[in-house]
């Protein structure tokens, strides 16, 4: 390599890309460097060819080569990363956005899910707030935060009326969520529909300040004890989305869909997004996929075969198909009350199975580093029956 090509690179070592975090050289995207007369040649590989920022990128590139060598014509050869090369990426990524994440009081040990979709209407939050139900029946403590903003929903889910507050000073403040007792399990959630005082009216506000009450919702909150925190997402790929990658860099994305053709559409962006913010994708959750008649016979209103195609193309599993829930007689009943009846429906007994199947895939980790205390609370919860812990 030639000194204006080495003074080159070492101008480079300070180009961060803007997405992932994680300088370029570090990453593997600056290839190569040549200087040929004038004309200064960067390979740079990129995630994907497609890659939104590409331009911003390049033009840090170029500025940082002209101000190292003025008079330097640059010219780029993009290419793409092979799948081992963007492996190799996104995990370096992840590495550096959880030693940059903020402080929480979400314990170490805790399993932090992002119930997310591309689009609205899609049962999310349903999804969501039951499967928090269910998980506290087992004995779990569930944080539930409904990051919804503007279209809360999880308070009149679970049938909670209640006011939120803070506790502690004007420098050091915490929300204390909304406690909900379920079974030998608790809920924890935090809403704002338990913010607002008028719950009919519109909360008119822009993606950053939307962003910051997420952040007070994930720094600001007492999370603490908590097994699980569910995260019910807003529908999109926004600000708050983007946000989720930089406050919980460990958390993972449950993504809901219906059999319908634009809704899985909508969801492959929703996948990407998680992707490109170096977030692991636990798998997809197709709601509405049938309904049961009083015969016993299923009528796939919406399709049927497209989330399967779905997952196929996304290297996804589907992890739960939840049916239609029959409302006759129940329409007024929160979901703690209808899992607890005898007859809970097919929807919900369908969605107490998903959180089975999460206990045991996604358990919160055993903290076997501390004092004699925390080895006598890992007994009790193991003498209590509680599923995954080990």
């Amino acid at each position: 390599m030639t000194e204006p090509e080495e003074a080159i690179r070492a101008a480079l070592s300070s180009v961060v890309d803007p997405e992932l975090g994680v300088g370029i050289i570090e990453l593997g995207m600056l290839r190569d460097v040549r200087v040929d007369g004038g004309r200064a040649i960067v390979q740079l590989a990129l995630t994907t060819i497609a890659c939104p920022l590409r331009a911003r990128i390049q033009d840090e590139i170029r500025s940082k080569v002209v101000a190292a060598h003025p008079g330097l014509e640059v010219g780029f050869e993009v290419v793409q990363m092979d799948a081992s090369e963007r492996s190799r990426a996104m995990k370096l990524a992840r590495a550096k956005a959880a030693e940059a994440a903020p402080t929480t009081s979400i314990p170490a040990g805790s399993r932090v899910i992002a119930v997310a979709s591309g689009k609205g209407g899609v049962g999310k939050s349903t999804i969501t707030a039951s499967l928090g139900v269910a998980l506290a029946r087992s004995g779990y403590t569930v944080g539930l935060l409904d990051a919804d903003i503007w279209g809360f929903s999880l308070p009149k889910l679970l049938g909670v009326e209640a006011r939120a507050a803070a506790t502690g000073t004007a420098e050091e403040w915490r929300i204390e969520p909304i406690r909900v007792n379920v079974g030998p399990g608790e809920l924890r959630v935090v809403s704002m529909g338990f913010l607002t005082e008028d719950k009919s009216s519109a909360i008119m506000w822009r993606g950053l300040v939307l962003n910051r009450a997420f952040q007070h919702f994930v720094e600001d909150t007492d999370w603490s004890e908590v097994d699980y925190l569910l995260i019910d997402m807003p529908p999109g790929t926004g600000d708050i989305q983007m946000g989720l990658a930089r406050l919980l860099p460990h958390a993972g994305v449950l993504v809901v869909t219906t059999p319908h053709d634009n809704a899985g559409e909508v969801a492959m962006r929703m996948v990407d997004m998680a992707r490109k913010g170096s977030l692991p994708v636990l798998g997809v959750v197709e709601n509405m996929a049938y309904f049961v008649c009083e015969h016993g016979e299923r009528h796939y209103v919406f399709g049927r075969g497209s989330t399967e195609d779905l997952c196929a193309q996304l290297s996804l599993p589907l992890l739960a198909r939840i049916p239609l829930g029959s409302q006759e007689g129940r329409a007024e009943a929160t979901l703690p009350e209808r899992l607890d009846s005898d007859d809970p429906g097919d929807d919900l007994a369908a969605i107490s199975a998903l959180a089975q199947d999460l206990a045991r895939t996604v358990a919160p980790i055993a903290d076997m580093s501390g004092c004699t205390s925390r080895l006598a609370d890992l007994e009790r919860r193991m003498l209590s029956g509680r599923p995954g812990l080990s």
